[in-house]
């Protein structure tokens, strides 16, 4: 008898231990769930809309299970436009800084050198308004032409033959009082490149309420991506045009 009871009560304090761990997962499960809060936004405000949706088209770019090879073909953003751009807006403002706080007390003993500097600043940033519209436009971001052997290797076999000659410039459009936005993936430096394109309703991804389905937009950018990188491209208009002609 009393080795049975010693049984039951071992039987006993190991189905408790089971219930508590049981629990504690579930409380955890539900801490979790709290924390994951959706981002709201007002959808009347088109630029901020839009902000949010490119921001996360960049970040699905750049995540580790973007390609169908997984992360074995890793896609790295290219800085280096955006730095030159950074560097000249730095140079204008230190212009700037120079005749605001260094040249401004002394007018107009050093009028010469204070509008040299004002010069300066108003060129610097009519070049980079230059750049904006005419060699950035609607282009959101830009990535490095792969360079792993393996990946290259993977790529080239799955359809696309120049991700390791050309990195991708991926390009979005939401005209205004339009409800469609629109991402398009070329290569960057790539005379008349090959491109994917897909345009969605913001309605897919934001409610009512303005709570922002990130999760949905990203999985229809690895769909994009994917295409892009299977060499499945889009028909070129000139060449629908042309076959509608013959």
């Amino acid at each position: 008898m009393a080795k049975k009871n010693k049984k039951s009560a071992a039987a006993a304090e190991a189905a408790k231990k089971k219930v508590d761990e049981a629990d504690a997962a579930s409380d955890e499960e539900v801490e979790v769930e709290e924390e994951m809060e959706l981002l709201q936004v007002d959808v009347g405000d088109i630029i901020k809309v839009k902000q949010i949706l490119d921001e996360t088209v960049a970040g699905t770019m750049v995540s580790a299970d973007l390609s169908a090879h997984g992360s074995a073909v890793r896609i790295s953003e290219e800085f280096g436009h955006d730095n030159l751009k950074l560097s000249l807006m730095a140079v204008a403002c230190a212009f700037a800084a120079v005749a605001q706080f260094g040249l401004a007390a002394d007018f107009p003993k050093n009028r010469l050198a204070l509008g040299a500097c004002c010069a300066a600043y108003f060129c610097l940033s009519g070049i980079l308004q230059l750049i904006a519209t005419f060699v950035d436009k609607d282009c959101i971001m830009r990535t490095k032409a792969l360079a792993d052997e393996k990946a290259i290797e993977l790529v080239k076999k799955g359809g696309n033959k120049d991700m390791d000659k050309y990195g991708i410039r991926v390009r979005s459009q939401f005209p205004r009082f339009s409800e469609f936005y629109t991402v398009i993936m070329e290569f960057q430096g790539k005379p008349a490149s090959e491109f994917v394109k897909g345009t969605w309703s913001v309605g897919q991804f934001f409610d009512v309420d303005g709570f922002f389905d990130e999760e949905g937009l990203m999985i229809e950018i690895e769909k994009l991506y994917r295409r892009f990188e299977a060499g499945k491209f889009d028909a070129k208009e000139g060449s629908i045009t042309a076959k509608k002609n013959n």
